[in-house]
């Protein structure tokens, strides 16, 4: 019965099982680039000089970090798709229930999905990995961090850490988001599944808590310490925050949109009103959104005001090749993080063309449902923007306190131009995509085949 309600519902909600295994996919890819690079980078069976070369440059310590903070980001990212994707199906699950279905039939039939969207986007994703490595190997040696003389090493056991990552998260995630689910009276999980849930839970939210209490505790203790101890100490403040606003996500998301909301909300007319209504509504649904894209503004905004307040101070950014790898990283991380948000903002538009289609029966135009939509992804962005930009601020003080004699980052306004006019055009896509191949079909028909 289980593998039955697993292709049930792959079938069902085939563009969830679709997002999972895209996030799984860019989760294994990175992962798998970053292990082999880091093995690349180790000084084992290399010339004194070589190894002497790869320790000035602290390539190895580098290469370290980038793949810690590509682990995290891939079980954060593959988790919450994967956790949303569950969520999706929670009236069928309620369904299934009500006529006899076993909590631990439930629970087996979503961690056979997270298998059958994550188990081939992990081997495909090591692969292409391989590829991403030898390219950013060339850049290394490009820019003068890894001498000529160092050859790139393909590495096998990149597979095994793309596989726990990938698969092993997204199988958590999908028991751990039907666990409390599926142990509820079938009549109780069909008026959840239909009204939604309220509360975070009794763990998330002391966690998310400490989280953030910790990366504030952190943040005061470096401000105290030398410059270069604050910087090495940057970034696990951020890592914190970001796990704690990942936790928060529906608790944060809903005030911070309600503050995007009041300074928006008189531009756009009903629609924007309506908009409005939808997010700080279901905070929960665009809290899955918002935050991987809050992780690419705070990520990045992080990473460049480091270097750019430097070289306003100072006139020197750092090394060029130290430079280059730090945004090489960034990249990535900001990369793998807008795509996940825009593969969730896909998704969730998707699961809603039901509801689309009923405004439309009702009598609204096609133009009033797409303003809608746009709106919605302007309050996300919004959300994301705020969010991220409070978050990498919070990180940054100590850092540049300790070494500029002020918290106050420097940024050209090309920077944050960019920044919120990518974030903007991300969610703007992902949302409108989705809602115009809805638009284009009948609404009663989308109505019945629902």
């Amino acid at each position: 019965m289980s593998t039955g309600l697993a292709r049930a519902a792959l079938r069902a909600h085939r563009p969830a099982f679709i997002g999972t295994a895209i996030a799984a996919l860019f989760a294994a890819t990175v992962v798998s680039a970053s292990t082999m690079v880091l093995r690349t980078t180790s000084t084992d069976g290399l010339s004194r000089g070589a190894r002497a070369r790869l320790t000035e440059n602290a390539v190895g310590d580098t290469a370290a970090v980038l793949l810690i903070g590509s682990i995290y980001m891939s079980i954060f990212v593959v988790a919450s798709t994967m956790g949303t994707a569950v969520v999706q199906q929670h009236r069928e699950l309620a369904l299934v229930r009500s006529i006899g279905a076993r909590p631990r039939q439930v629970r087996r039939a979503v961690a056979v999905q997270s298998l059958a969207a994550s188990v081939p986007a992990a081997l495909v994703g090591f692969a292409l990995g391989g590829v991403l490595a030898r390219v950013w190997f060339r850049g290394m040696v490009t820019h003068g961090l890894v001498p000529a003389e160092v050859p790139f090493r393909f590495s096998w056991l990149a597979l095994p850490v793309c596989l726990g990552v990938a698969v092993v998260t997204s199988a958590l995630a999908a028991v751990l988001s039907s666990l409390r689910f599926s142990l509820l009276r079938p009549a109780r999980a069909l008026h959840e599944a239909a009204a939604g849930r309220r509360g975070l839970g009794l763990l998330r939210a002391p966690l998310g808590l400490l989280a953030v209490a910790g990366g504030a505790a952190l943040s005061v203790l470096l401000s105290r310490q030398p410059a270069d101890e604050a910087g090495e100490g940057a970034f696990l403040v951020l890592i914190l925050f970001c796990v704690g606003a990942g936790l928060l996500g529906p608790r944060l998301v809903g005030p911070a949109a309600w503050l995007v909301s009041a300074a928006v909300g008189r531009l756009g007319g009903g629609a924007a009103r309506l908009a409005m209504l939808n997010v700080r509504s279901q905070p929960r649904r665009f809290s899955a959104a918002v935050v991987p894209l809050l992780l690419v503004v705070g990520f990045g905004l992080t990473k460049i005001a480091m270097h750019t307040t430097a070289q306003h101070h100072t006139g020197s950014a750092g090394s060029t090749g130290e430079v280059w790898m730090d945004y090489m990283g960034t990249s990535l991380y900001a990369g793998f993080a807008a795509i996940a948000s825009a593969n969730t903002l896909a998704m969730i538009s998707f699961e809603r063309r039901r509801d689309l289609a009923l405004l439309r029966v009702v009598g609204s135009q096609r133009r009033q449902v797409r303003a809608m939509a746009a709106w919605e992804a302007v309050v996300v962005a919004g959300t994301a923007l705020l969010l991220g930009t409070v978050i990498a601020l919070a990180t940054l003080a100590p850092m540049l306190s300790t070494a500029f004699g002020s918290a106050v980052p420097h940024l050209p306004w090309a920077v944050p131009t960019a920044i919120v006019t990518g974030t903007l055009l991300l969610a703007l896509g992902a949302t409108g995509f989705p809602v115009m191949a809805v638009l284009r079909r009948r609404a009663i028909t989308v109505v019945n085949a629902t």
